[in-house]
């Protein structure tokens, strides 16, 4: 499924993010930013050492937060690890949202065009897929559609954002979601 929000493309898609061949491509990282299992593990057995060695190097980051990296052997040029929140932790909600935002706001600042998201937070951190799938795509969409008052220019140089789902359940739960958010 494919919209238009303001000048950007927004895409879901049931694919391996591995294979993404955006600027970057986003970790649902822990905030110790070692690349163990789910999204991270498959990120560093693709991509090689060399992301982990860069995340070691930097040394940890705040959930909401978020790091780049070189995406090593990736098609992807660099990886956004975003510290998304476990279930139980208190305030949840603003945490995702933080990830989510702190992520599109990395990839401004260094002036890419076009990210890749896994759904954070929604494996092993425990996070319902839907309140993932609102939550991200309200967050990503209300970026998207943000002005610079003073120039009535987009904030935003990114061209692409993709929600790169693993399994159809995920991609129906988000592709549920975006036709909510785009129907408002």
């Amino acid at each position: 499924m494919k919209v238009d929000i303001a000048n950007t493309v927004l895409e879901l898609l049931d694919s391996d993010i591995t294979e993404m061949d955006t600027d970057a491509i986003v970790n649902a990282a822990n905030s110790m930013l070692i690349m163990g299992g789910g999204v991270a593990g498959a990120i560093r057995r693709k991509g090689g050492l060399a992301i982990q060695m860069e995340c070691l190097k930097i040394g940890k980051t705040k959930v909401g937060e978020a790091v780049i990296t070189t995406a090593g052997k990736l098609k992807a040029k660099y990886v956004i690890h975003a510290v998304g929140p476990r279930m139980g932790e208190g305030d949840e909600d603003e945490k995702l949202k933080n990830a989510t935002l702190n992520s599109l706001k990395l990839a401004d600042k260094h002036n890419l065009e076009a990210i890749a998201f896994p759904a954070i937070s929604a494996g092993i951190f425990g996070f319902p897929i839907d309140r993932c799938a609102e939550i991200m795509l309200r967050t990503t969409i209300d970026y998207l559609n943000g002005f610079d008052k003073l120039t009535t220019k987009a904030k935003t140089g990114l061209k692409k954002v993709v929600f790169c789902l693993f399994g159809k359940e995920s991609y129906a739960v988000f592709e549920r979601q975006l036709g909510r958010e785009i129907a408002q």
